[in-house]
């Protein structure tokens, strides 16, 4: 693979077809739903999340982020398309690549998810079954977790984070922060939100945003999660990161005048698995 970050190997685009995984395990029942995998310095983590994917999936897609661990390695030999950054671009110019690598190649609908392992692949299914009730709708794995279970620095910021998004949306929203979604593929070509390095954590929450201008909402379904290494360094970055955000919010919510009924909607109490009508249809 060349440095300018030519996919690895030849892979045919999705079909309609099963297939067994790299581990000769259960077919992929999912065809149509591609798999991309941010990472940045995740030599760690980032097999056993590609092989967990690759269990539910014809197509998993890793976007190496000009890692400087050898990253890209630890997946060389599994049937994985492999992009590589030159440099590190950040998670939203990295998620975008991998989305726009998976429409090219004929995905119906993209599953995003984080090579750090704090998202157990398993739990894929459960998502794609409310994509196959619901495919108009995005997916988001949701950290259903008692505070407890979290960090207490970011459970407040996530729960900051809902309130101010889902004003923003028009909609209750349990966790508007997991990385862990099915997205329907054409949102990445219709949503009109930055994907540069600057934006960096801002394209999950933005597109979200920008998705229910269209009528598109956000379904949450449990899923478990796993803060087990504590050396590792986030690649969150609270003051700088936690600012783009508010700025975004800031703008999107002036460009509507504050967007009153939004709020008042989003204060509405909702099931955390509600999944809401597909757009136009009513039902």
């Amino acid at each position: 693979m060349s440095a300018a970050g030519a996919p690895q190997g030849t892979r045919p685009p999705m079909g309609g077809t099963a297939r067994s995984d790299a581990r000769g395990g259960r077919a992929n029942s999912d065809a149509g739903i591609a798999v991309v995998i941010p990472a940045y310095n995740e030599r760690a983590t980032l097999r056993q999340v590609a092989l967990g994917a690759l269990a539910h999936s014809s197509l998993v897609i890793v976007v190496d982020d000009g890692s400087t661990d050898g990253t890209a390695d630890v997946v060389s030999d599994l049937p994985v398309v492999m992009l590589r950054n030159p440099k590190n671009e950040g998670k939203a110019a990295t998620l975008w690549r991998g989305a726009q690598e998976a429409l090219s190649r004929g995905a119906k609908a993209v599953c995003t998810i984080d090579g750090d392992a704090q998202h157990d692949p398993a739990e894929m299914p459960k998502l794609f079954a409310a994509h196959r009730e619901s495919p108009g709708s995005i997916v988001i794995g949701a950290r259903l977790l008692p505070l407890s279970a979290v960090p207490r620095a970011r459970y407040r910021a996530n729960q900051l984070a809902n309130f101010g998004i889902g004003w923003a949306a028009g909609y209750r929203i349990a966790d508007s922060q997991s990385g862990f979604r099915v997205y329907p593929a054409d949102l990445f070509e219709r949503a009109r939100v930055r994907h540069d390095r600057r934006a960096s954590f801002v394209l999950e929450s933005e597109i979200i945003i920008e998705a229910a201008r269209f009528g598109v909402h956000a379904v949450c379904v449990p899923v478990t999660v796993t803060y087990a290494n504590p050396s590792r360094k986030s690649h969150f970055r609270p003051v700088v990161d936690i600012a783009r955000i508010v700025r975004m919010l800031a703008a999107r919510l002036l460009a509507r005048g504050l967007n009153l009924p939004g709020l008042l909607r989003s204060l509405q109490v909702r099931p955390a698995k509600a999944i809401p009508p597909l757009p136009g249809t009513g039902r």
